[in-house]
């Protein structure tokens, strides 16, 4: 890590002492803490993480005794390096996120400066109000963190920025005075006293002292956000508003306590047009005329962002459903005029304008909410979409925040293209059309010393071209450290005389988020990087297949740096990732801090033999492998995947515990195990056993274990029409011993529906060991089993044995193309997943192809009209869960679909993250409470919620277990549903007269 610095102790012990919230001093914290969003990283001195406002307080004036400079955190999802620093962190992200207040009438809130902006307007929802500044980063983007960075958002053109909407700010000054930054008249302004006092006449002073010279100052478009807003401080009319200095002041010069917002009435209607463009240069060349028939946003995407959302899973239906052809750029124009019909002509009115501009028949008009909001989705991770490219070189922020006259877009876009030609590289854009700020990444490698200083030289190209069309180098993303050392070669020397001026009056110490807006370092310092001029990861053979990236360990060192901090995994709803975040709010178990402690253990910046440490497995622990990441995560981090690869290195190191031993081993053991079902079932029973095997094995004594059946589940010989198409059932090691109903369901279902069901088996000879004869009474060979179970504890040696076991009984099946069926999601899913990552060739990849869920494989064959409905009849309803599997690889749809073809049942889906059950991580004495902690999010309540006559689905084994544990409420696999259905509504056609 840059410049490693040992912890202050007694600085670490003294705030542990005398605040109540956390402090975090330890290195693999402060590693978390040493990055956002951006290209930089700076060791943090230490992070505390306030209960309440009076520990800020208490921070505050400790450190500024011990002379350690403050740095406010919300997010970190800072793009420009402003939440780095050696300093103090003060992270407002956990604890300090309520609403205060609601005023209605005054269309007004009050809030704490860590809440995310998602969660505030959720909360707001039913009062018919919203916070509108709408970044693309709402799921995780704080108040605090907009207001100190004077946010835009993408419908700014109706709406404002941050400096527009902040009423009031309550902060706290670095001399430790709490003070009420807000309007200021000639009345108040001559009783404030105190050191407010002193500095609120100052401040109005030095307005007064530099009008002529600020009045000229800075450019006239509307995204200026860069350096102090200083023009707030000019005589008008009206009042002055101090809280507008505050904004887009980056923490430098106080800390904010409380934020006062002014709200707006929540939109009541939307139409979307996208309009279609043959080149790049003619889409900019549009919003100057778009603008004038009253839009809330008109946002480009171009080429290379279609194509990558394209090959992205998530995103891949929204762009087939509305992008024609292969356009060059898009043009997303929105109006949200209260009534629809007003929006729906002035579509009609946008498509005459593109043929007036000749292209007639260029836009797709959404009128469908749930449409417009999939679009606007691809929309807000452009930046993370971009990100997604698997090389060395990464589109780089610098220059993406520049602002120029709508009238000049079309001639900069296409004049900074010619210099990134002339440097060798090549941008992306997209982003603000409406308001000239387009956002545009360079491909850049900065862990090489040339493409550093390629990227200083081109920001000075372009900065010098921002300023002679009169535009702005710092528009939406704030300063940091990227852009903060050219405030004078934009505003001039002055300028920032006048900056550093109002710094010193509010930080004479110069302790307050130092480095930032005024007196910075060189952009291009590589020291100061994520990537300095010693980072190296040594090679390493892995354990799992990473060839899809580049660098040490097969790859897997760029899968780990596919990371770049964006913050995705710290949403709080919507979506499965991150469950464990949604729980603790810690950055250690989010999948970004997952990820940036592997990068820093890889490349030996948390010391000798952190990768297996046992910090390590506490950044680990809580990891519940759900696979979130690896769909909703837009760079395609798969944290599940990756802990493989960390428990199969400190398995070599440390050895299995019993607890991970018996789980892993499941498989072996379970038709064994069957045979003594009732020896087994009497832990449940014998008081005092549970806690028993609590100590022993480390299963909680608070949770029942699946019971254990002797009825297993075989099938010996094919079911269903002799001339029926084939079906191969694969019966995994979970329905097949602990609940054989689900799989005699589905091969009832399917062979109802006039498929010849068979059950693939081993051929590798019977198992002749004592316990086989003794037990089993036969020495058949055992069932088979995807190797999940032993990738859980990281022994893939062993799972890469049962695929092989598993490849040789399923690929003739496979080669006669014939569809492989299973019931549970994380094992079936295994064959098309983690299958493929274990250098298994051609063959794993083709079992993998016609791998499919009993419910994607019945949707498919009823969209394919080969299954008729309705196969049944029911009056039923039934209450969905899907699990976090299922939703990882895009297939949970098809359950709704299959359950549909179900005449009259009705279907409620449960909008949930993951049960936290997630295969034995809930069954672990020391992960309990945290996996029910996850149900209670959403889950659980939805099912107690439930109608006594609703039936509970959930195609997940652990899911089940989870809602039967958390509500005494039995759930069901859809292949039971589907089986009852049928039976009932043939028992109904048989004695209706």
């Amino acid at each position: 890590m840059n410049q490693h610095v040992p912890a202050n102790r007694a600085l670490a012990d003294r705030l542990a002492r005398e605040i109540q919230g956390e402090v975090l001093f330890d290195r693999f914290s402060r590693g978390r803490y040493a990055t956002d969003a951006s290209i930089y990283q700076i060791e943090p001195m230490g992070v505390v993480v306030p209960r309440t406002i009076q520990d800020v307080r208490i921070a505050a004036e400790i450190a500024r005794e011990a002379g350690v400079p403050l740095l406010p955190r919300g997010g970190a999802t800072s793009q420009s390096g402003q939440t780095v620093g050696r300093a103090l962190v003060v992270d407002f992200a956990k604890y300090l996120t309520r609403v205060l207040e609601v005023d209605r009438e005054a269309g007004t809130c009050l809030v704490e400066p860590g809440i995310a902006l998602d969660e505030l307007n959720r909360q707001l929802k039913s009062t018919g109000l919203f916070f509108p500044v709408d970044v693309s980063t709402s799921a995780r983007a704080t108040i605090g963190g907009m207001t100190g960075n004077n946010s835009c958002g993408t419908r700014s053109i109706r709406y404002g920025i941050m400096r527009d909407n902040v009423l009031e700010i309550d902060a706290l000054l670095p001399d430790g005075t709490p003070a009420r930054f807000g309007e200021i008249d000639a009345a108040t302004f001559d009783k404030a006293s105190g050191s407010f006092g002193a500095l609120a006449r100052d401040l109005v002073s030095l307005g007064a002292r530099e009008q002529d010279h600020i009045r000229g100052a800075f450019p006239g478009v509307s995204r200026r956000v860069g350096g102090y807003l200083i023009d707030a401080l000019l005589p008008r009319n009206a009042p002055i508003n101090l809280a507008t200095l505050l904004c887009g002041s980056e923490g430098t010069l106080a800390l904010s306590e409380r934020v006062k917002l002014k709200l707006w009435p929540q939109s009541k209607n939307k139409a979307l047009g996208i309009c279609h463009f043959p080149t790049f240069r003619a889409a900019m060349e549009a919003p100057q005329h778009i603008v004038k028939l009253g839009p809330v946003a008109v946002e480009v995407v171009d080429r290379t962002l279609i194509e990558l959302a394209r090959d992205i899973a998530m995103f891949r239906p929204v762009m087939e459903a509305h992008v024609r052809g292969k356009p060059d750029a898009l043009l997303l124009v929105e109006f949200a005029e209260d009534d629809q019909a007003e929006n729906l002509r002035r579509l009609d009115r946008l498509e005459e304008l593109m043929g007036d501009l000749g292209f007639p028949g260029a836009v797709v008009k959404i009128s469908n909410p749930a449409e417009q909001a999939a679009v606007w989705s691809v929309r807000a991770a452009g930046l993370n979409i971009m990100m997604s490219m698997k090389t060395e070189g990464k589109p780089v922020s610098f220059i993406e925040d520049c602002a120029v006259p709508l009238e000049h877009l079309a001639d900069y876009t296409e004049r900074l293209t010619a210099v990134f030609e002339k440097h060798g590289t090549k941008g992306t854009w997209y982003a603000h059309a409406s308001v000239g700020c387009l956002h545009v990444r360079p491909v850049l490698n900065l862990k090489l010393e040339k493409d550093a200083s390629t990227m200083r030289a081109i920001a000075q190209e372009a900065f010098a071209m921002v300023k002679e069309y009169k535009g702005a180098h710092s528009g939406e993303h704030g300063d940091g450290l990227v852009r903060s050392e050219f405030h004078e070669m934009m505003y001039g020397r002055k300028t920032v005389e006048l900056f550093e001026e109002v710094k010193d009056r509010f930080d004479p110490a110069g302790l307050m988020n130092p480095g930032k807006i005024v007196r910075p370092p060189r952009m291009n310092d590589r020291t100061l990087f994520r990537y300095g001029p010693d980072y190296a990861v040594a090679d390493f053979k892995p354990a799992l297949d990473w060839s899809a990236w580049p660098g040490a360990g097969g790859g897997f060192q760029g899968a780990v740096e596919m990371c770049n901090n964006n913050g995705e995994c710290r949403k709080l709803a919507g979506a499965v990732m991150c469950p464990s975040y949604r729980v603790t709010m810690e950055e250690q178990h989010v999948t970004r801090g997952r990820a940036n402690t592997l990068r820093l253990a890889i490349s030996g910046q948390l010391g000798p033999d952190a990768f297996t440490s046992d910090e390590m497995m506490e950044t680990l622990k809580l990891c519940v492998s759900c696979k979130g990441c690896r769909r909703e995560c837009p760079t395609g981090v798969d944290m599940a995947r990756m802990k493989i690869e960390v428990l199969a290195a400190r398995n070599k190191k440390h050895g299995l515990s019993l607890h991970d031993r018996l789980v892993a081993y499941l498989p072996r053991y379970a038709g064994t195990a069957s045979k003594v079902s009732f020896l087994l079932n009497l832990r449940e029973v014998i008081p005092g056993a549970a806690r028993l095997g609590e100590w022993l094995a480390g299963f909680s004594a608070k949770r029942p274990l699946p019971r254990w059946r002797r009825d297993i589940f075989r099938q010996d010989a094919p079911v269903g029409p002799a001339d029926g198409r084939e079906v191969a059932l694969f019966a995994d090691t979970f329905n097949t011993t602990f609940e054989p109903d689900n799989l005699r369901d589905a091969a009832e279902v399917l062979s109802r529906l006039g498929y010849r069901v068979i059950v693939p088996r081993a051929d590798d000879g019977p198992k002749w060991h004592y316990a086989s004869v003794l037990m089993m009474g036969s020495a058949k060979p055992r069932p088979l089993c995807c190797g999940r179970t032993f990738l859980a504890a990281g022994l893939v040696d062993e799972a890469r044995t049962e695929a092989r076991r598993l490849i040789a009984a399923l690929l003739p099946f496979a080669n006669r193309g014939v569809p492989i069926v299973g019931l549970e999601p994380s094992c079936l899913l295994t064959l098309k997943d983690e299958m493929q990552g274990m250098g298994l060739g051609a063959e794993a990849a083709k079992i993998g192809e016609q791998a499919r869920l009993l419910e994607t494989f019945l949707a498919e064959e009823a969209a394919a009209g080969r299954i008729s409905g309705p196969i049944a009849k029911s009056d039923s309803t039934v209450l969905l869960h899907g699990h976090c599997h299922q939703k990882s690889f895009g297939v949970f749809d098809a359950v709704g679909k299959t359950l549909k073809l179900v005449d009259g049942l009705k279907v409620e889906t449960v909008e949930s993250s993951c049960c936290g059950m997630a295969g034995a991580f809930g069954y672990r004495a020391d992960t309990y409470d945290t996996s029910m902690a996850m149900g209670e999010l959403s889950l659980l309540p939805a099912v107690r919620k439930a109608a006594p006559e609703t039936a509970i689905v959930a195609d997940g084994f652990s899911c089940r277990h989870q809602i039967h544990d958390g509500t005494g409420r039995p759930a069901r696999h859809v292949a039971r549903i589907l089986a009852e259905a049928m039976r009932n509504s043939e028992t109904s056609t048989e004695t209706r007269p």
